[in-house]
């Protein structure tokens, strides 16, 4: 049975396509773009005895449909996508130009925290990724300013895209359920996020420096209590000629009320939930270098990342991964080939339902991650 996310944006769809076709006849700039993408991914898992028996899996990824467009100074963003067995809204806002300078959006918009865009390369995301704090999404409104050198949003955000129940979301957020025999009661609310940046270019390249802050407050919906939680960022992204250095180091701390345990707090995402320490500090060192070809492009890089737990509890063990890969780039396919290799983290190793958490192996797991793309 058709759920009203996915009725809203059919809903979406139609009035779209009938404005644009309506601006068509006029020749306006204005309009609404549609576009998507087709995914695959291949994956070998050296950790896993079905996969290394198989010689891995050759699965479908997921599909995606996006609108974007403008009529006049107003605007429209959003990107739904489709995965096997569940589906999302990965972000979906409208937008007004108040002046050159001044952007403001609202709906489910991309929180200002980190790097601008991504920290990280490849498609295994960087580890503040699985912290919250990488290409992450929430409801409220933003504004973004650019002035030159100087690039400032702000923005408040009055809870997660989804209920803090609902695991089918495309970033992670706090999480109410049972997670590894713990029950979590948590809801992220009344959030509010800024993001300085400041770009120097020279001969060759740019950097580009800049300093995030987020608050917000966790709402107990079994007590009714409310606690607290904050993130703090300094990030760096530069570029000479073909070349891309990207570092990140940030701290969060998530203080539940009324917790069990207040070591650890469960976050969701990609249809899963898991646990990660509630206070760490996250290190990112990202490399990466371009080159042009006849036919596209070819990006080859390493990222890593580590979280180390910063919890009362002196068991809690720190959490590495490292991304080495190519991003093959060519007409309308994108390409990512990741070797990836881990030890305590999520997603990326055996021990894998957390961050930061006391770990069961000293060994680094390692696997291949190759996924293709078309974009149309």
């Amino acid at each position: 049975m058709m759920n009203i996310l996915t009725l809203f944006l059919f809903v979406i769809i139609f009035s779209c396509l009938c404005v644009s076709q309506a601006y068509a006849a006029d020749d306006s700039p204005d309009g609404i773009d549609v576009s998507g993408t087709l995914r695959v991914n291949y994956a070998y898992i050296d950790y896993n005895q079905a996969s290394k028996d198989k010689l891995g899996d050759f699965t479908f990824d997921m599909a995606a449909i996006k609108f974007d467009g403008k009529l006049g100074q107003w605007g429209l963003a959003t990107e739904y996508r489709f995965y096997d067995g569940w589906q999302t809204l990965r972000y979906g806002y409208g937008f007004y130009d108040v002046n050159p300078q001044w952007q403001l959006q609202f709906g489910v918009t991309q929180k200002p925290f980190g790097n601008p865009g991504f920290i990280s390369n490849s498609f295994w995301f960087g580890v503040p990724y699985y912290l919250g704090f990488e290409d992450d999404y929430d409801l409220g409104v933003k504004g973004v300013y650019q002035q030159g050198a100087w690039g400032t949003e702000i923005a408040v955000f009055k809870n997660g895209e989804f209920s803090a129940s609902n695991n089918d979301r495309y970033s992670p957020d706090l999480y109410t359920g049972t997670v590894n025999g713990t029950e979590y009661y948590n809801e992220e609310i009344n959030q509010f996020n800024l993001r300085q940046t400041y770009k120097i270019s020279y001969e060759g390249g740019q950097t580009l420096f800049g300093g995030s802050v987020e608050v917000g407050q966790i709402y107990n919906s079994n007590t009714g209590n409310t606690g607290s939680r904050y993130g703090v960022a300094l990030h760096m992204d530069s570029s000479y000629q073909n070349w891309n250095l990207q570092l990140q180091i940030m701290q969060y701390e998530h203080d539940a009320a009324d917790a069990i345990d207040g070591n650890k707090i469960a976050v969701a995402a990609y249809n899963w939930q898991y646990e990660i320490a509630s206070k760490a500090q996250a290190y990112s060192v990202n490399l990466a270098r371009t080159f042009s070809t006849d036919w596209g492009s070819v990006k080859v890089y390493n990222d890593f990342g580590l979280v180390t737990p910063d919890v009362a509890d002196n068991y809690y063990d720190d959490s590495y991964q490292n991304v080495t890969g190519a991003a093959i780039s060519a007409g309308p396919t994108y390409t990512m080939i990741d070797f990836i290799i881990g030890k305590n983290m999520y997603a990326s190793t055996g021990d894998n339902n957390h961050v930061g958490l006391p770990g069961n192996s000293d060994d680094w797991d390692k696997r291949v991650n190759i996924n293709f793309g078309y974009y149309f």
